[in-house]
């Protein structure tokens, strides 16, 4: 991460560079689809407890994906917040076809 980045955009860019090895996407899919079931799941039981179990679950698989597989640094220790909104960008647009889990059909 060379420039500094200061949109957005810019930083989607580099978030999905980060994101090549069609492994990693996938444990951030895993990672996130858990996430959504836990805090549904919170939802309906009107039980908060199973929110302890969010950051656990989601950063878990995808830093296991990282440190692994990707063999860099996640993109949340730099920018946090726009690092989850990425996530969730970047789960939508798998599950929609935009981008695929292999980082060449992007």
């Amino acid at each position: 991460m060379g420039k500094k980045i200061k949109t957005y955009e810019e930083f989607y860019t580099f978030y999905l560079t980060q994101h090549s090895n069609k492994i990693c996407r996938l444990l951030h899919l895993i990672g996130t689809t858990f996430v959504l079931a836990l805090v549904l799941t919170s939802i309906i039981h009107l039980n908060p407890y199973w929110l302890i179990f969010v950051p656990l679950t989601g950063y878990g698989f995808a830093w296991f994906g990282h440190f692994v597989f990707e063999k860099n640094e996640p993109a949340a220790f730099s920018h946090p917040w726009w690092s989850l909104l990425s996530d969730f960008k970047m789960y939508y647009e798998v599950l929609s076809g935009k981008i695929g889990l292999d980082a060449s059909r992007d």
